[in-house]
């Protein structure tokens, strides 16, 4: 089946890869089957996939055969490319008049520098298109029985780095103020730096006992999840041998991963239907 025979039998119409564009696409958290439509339109082609280390290689399967596939991964603490470089190539190639897909994990505009590449293109004149993603920090959690919003916990998330440019815990963040006025926090990159961001939530005020969710590899087969306390979390995570990439979630929707964590209900699981304890309470007032 040709190519194009594929991409009129995807549902929709989808739009046609112009040859000198470059498509920013999001490949979700890992699962493949969270890629988008409009990310897998790309991929049945690009004639060039400049692809980041967490997509997973079933993914990028689905590229057309005669694509040129090119990794351009970055890992903390081991040899990557340099950004400016990887923008750079993209320019180059859609300047030769291939159709270049930027896949890169999650969404390119959630902590993963799709900003960057993209002002890069509008300076070197390169026609792009945004394709969003599912970020880890929605759908990793999901993916482990954690909702980052519930109406009975929090009318408010906070999403952050635990990592600056320079690789270390950033500064610029406020670590006082979202203590104080974020109910839950999700954190990307927070591994390394664990211990010394736990300290700063606590002495701005968090409860050492307040819930903390740890996703490693989320969405994928070897999906890990801890759940610890703020107070823990470090040493528990070590204890566990837990290693990046993961995402951190601390706040009191944690507990509902007693209720709703439907991946360990399809090994046998038993949920809780009420894990934040509620109905007895309103039972209480109630009398």
């Amino acid at each position: 089946m040709s190519t194009e025979t594929e991409i009129a039998n995807l549902p929709g119409k989808l739009p046609a890869f112009e040859p000198g564009w470059v498509w920013l696409a999001g490949a979700g958290p890992g699962d493949p089957g969270l890629l988008t439509l409009h990310a897998l339109n790309g991929l049945r082609q690009a004639d060039v996939i400049v692809y980041d280390a967490l997509v997973d290689e079933r993914i990028l399967s689905w590229a057309r055969p005669e694509a040129r596939l090119e990794y351009a991964g970055k890992r903390g603490g081991k040899p990557s490319p340099k950004q400016r470089d990887i923008t750079l190539k993209l320019i180059d190639y859609a300047k030769t008049g291939q159709r270049v897909l930027r896949l890169k994990g999650g969404d390119p505009f959630v902590f993963g520098r799709g900003g960057e590449e993209a002002l890069g293109l509008v300076g070197a004149g390169i026609s792009f298109r945004i394709i969003p993603g599912i970020t880890a920090g929605i759908g990793g959690l999901a993916y482990a029985g954690i909702p980052a919003t519930h109406r009975d916990t929090n009318q408010a998330v906070t999403f952050l780095t635990g990592h600056d440019q320079t690789g270390l815990t950033p500064d610029a963040i406020n670590w006082e103020g979202i203590a104080a006025g974020s109910p839950v926090i999700v954190m990307y990159m927070a591994m390394k730096h664990l211990e010394t961001i736990a300290g700063k939530l606590i002495t701005g005020g968090r409860s050492v006992d307040e819930p903390v969710g740890i996703v490693c590899n989320a969405s994928l087969a070897g999906q890990q999840v801890l759940e610890t306390t703020l107070g823990r979390c470090a040493a528990d995570a070590a204890a566990a041998n837990l290693e990046p990439p993961a995402v951190v979630c601390v706040g009191e929707v944690v507990r509902l991963r007693a209720g709703l964590d439907w991946m360990g209900a399809l090994t046998g699981r038993l949920l809780d239907a009420d894990p934040l304890g509620l109905s007895k309470a309103r039972s209480s007032d109630a009398g």
